[in-house]
């Protein structure tokens, strides 16, 4: 790469919370799996092969987190994701049929009809149903750099009051990682953007280099960092913590005047589900006969729910290539002014949610691939590159300590911790001080059962750990499965902790929740001690 005045750098968080009900395919929930492969795993990875074969070079950095491998290593989920397509295809041929006298509609139900047949091809044929290995094949060759996370987006600054469960967080994450990239990461998105000082020495242990962080985490660092959130700063335990950038941030994800609120994208929120005749839909909604977002979606973003025009594909694509150039001149503007105030080039860090691309904003993917060519290809004083990168070249960095922070509503701990959701807590500090003791009253166990189910113990404490829960009760989205999820973790884990301590375990039960909890097979529960 050449020397160049400044940097962007891409970092989208693809995480999803681990769902896998082998015993009934009547949760609904599985199915964000299978809507963020479609929306957003396969257009990302499409839109990078498109890249490579247009030798356009770039640079994105995405973490996977440890819930999103398994699932996608999972041939239960696999065979479901292929069947939830084939309904897919089978209703947009339907939908040929019922939108024949309206033009419009009907071209639309054409364009689902070949998206979900691409869908099908590229998943079953292209990546044989391993999508990880299409990810890491781009980090192979060089343009992706990909980072891990929390072993089950753990939220640290509430866990921490029992280091060992964040230590354990930290563990699992980086021996995930490895067993589906045969490297350590260098990067870590901590769940949530949650900050604390005391992960510091635990990062360090397991070799992680640096952090992504929200904005106010580095602005509020101490010693003030000298160039704020437009370098990194490094802990004095050595930990290298990028911050986000606000400007660039707000542009995309702004539901006032972000790009996503453009007239001419996709409505995400009209749904044939919802408009579509009760029993021609019923097949296609959910078990229960509720209805569901089915995928299809024949409007764009203009006026109220009600009254909207049809999507029209060509125009999205004006709006992408005018925003697009939008960002790119935006940054190019950044840089010019921030460079001559600065000793080394700035870095302007875009961390987002994966699933904002594609997901939420339909034609996420499609911008980016747009701006990456902009990029590669018009006259402009920077370019794109990864946080590794970036610490590679320029190693001189400002020893400051990140503030507490997180990128929740005002920037610290209430998402996770409010008067919805505090009940949890102290059942998760509980199941955290057990299986501490458990570790400690039961060190390199070798009776086999009781070494399968102090296993268990630690996967169903990890589950129950996981941030969306809490998230998913503060939204108030969802909220009776959070709860559910919560209550069955810690339900289970305790039912194992006392059959371990009395030494009486019910090995049709262990089999049963191992069936279930299928996560994490070479976890050891050791890591607790």
């Amino acid at each position: 790469m050449n020397s160049k005045k400044g940097y962007v750098s891409f970092v989208l968080h693809a995480h999803l919370p681990f769902v896998h009900h082998p015993e009934s395919e009547d949760y609904l929930e599985e199915e964000w799996l299978y809507e963020a492969i479609s929306e957003t795993y396969i257009p990302l990875l499409t839109n990078f092969k498109k890249l490579e074969e247009e030798k356009v070079d770039f640079r994105i950095t995405m973490s996977l987190t440890p819930p999103l491998l398994s699932m996608l290593d999972n041939k239960l989920l696999q065979r479901r994701y292929i069947k939830y397509l084939k309904k897919h295809i089978e209703l947009s041929k339907k939908e040929i049929i019922r939108t024949a006298n309206n033009e419009k509609l009907n071209n639309l139900s054409k364009y689902y009809l070949d998206k979900y047949s691409k869908d099908l091809h590229i998943f079953k044929d292209v990546y044989n149903c391993n999508l990880i290995e299409g990810f890491k094949y781009f980090q192979d060759i060089g343009v992706l750099e990909i980072i891990t996370c929390g072993a089950t987006h753990g939220y640290f600054p509430i866990l921490y009051v029992n280091e060992k469960t964040v230590r354990a967080q930290i563990a699992v994450g980086v021996q995930t990682y490895k067993k589906y990239f045969a490297k350590n990461p260098r990067g870590i998105w901590l769940p949530e953007c949650g900050y604390i000082p005391e992960v510091d020495k635990y990062l360090k242990e397991f070799g992680i280099e640096y952090i992504i962080t929200e904005s106010h985490g580095i602005l509020y660092a101490d010693p003030t960092p000298v160039y704020g959130t437009y370098a990194p700063i490094v802990t004095p335990n050595n930990i290298v913590a990028f911050g986000r950038d606000i400007s660039s941030s707000r542009q995309v994800w702004s539901s006032i005047n972000g790009y996503p609120g453009d007239y001419n994208y996709r409505e995400f929120y009209r749904d044939i589900g919802y408009d579509a005749d009760y029993d021609y839909i019923k097949p296609y909604i959910a078990n229960n006969g509720v209805r569901v977002h089915t995928g299809i979606k024949y409007y764009r973003i203009t006026g109220d729910t009600e009254n909207k025009d049809y999507y029209n594909p060509t125009w999205a694509m004006d709006s992408v290539e005018k925003q697009a150039g939008h960002f790119f001149d935006s940054r190019q503007a950044q840089i010019t002014h921030l460079s001559p105030h600065m000793h080394i080039p700035p870095i302007i860090l875009c961390p987002y949610d994966a699933e904002l691309y594609g997901h939420w904003w339909y034609e996420g993917p499609n911008w980016l691939y747009v701006l990456f060519k902009k990029i590669y290809y018009d006259k402009c004083d920077f370019e794109l590159i990864t946080p590794g990168e970036y610490i590679d070249k320029y190693p001189e960095i400002q020893v400051s300590t990140p503030c507490r922070s997180s990128w929740g509503a005002n920037g610290y701990s209430e998402v996770w911790l409010n008067h919805t959701n505090d009940y949890a807590h102290r059942h998760l500090h509980i199941a955290g001080d057990r299986m501490v003791e458990l570790a400690n009253l039961l060190p390199n166990e070798k009776n086999k059962l009781k070494k399968l189910a102090l296993n268990q113990c630690a996967r169903e404490l990890l589950l129950a750990e996981s941030s969306d829960w809490l998230f998913i009760i503060t939204n108030g989205t969802m909220v009776d499965y959070a709860k559910k999820r919560i209550k069955d973790h810690i339900g289970r884990f305790t039912k194992l902790y006392y059959m371990l301590k009395e030494d009486n375990i019910d090995e049709e039960f262990l089999k049963d929740i191992i069936k279930i909890d299928k996560i994490f097979p070479d976890i050891n529960y050791m890591i607790y001690i």
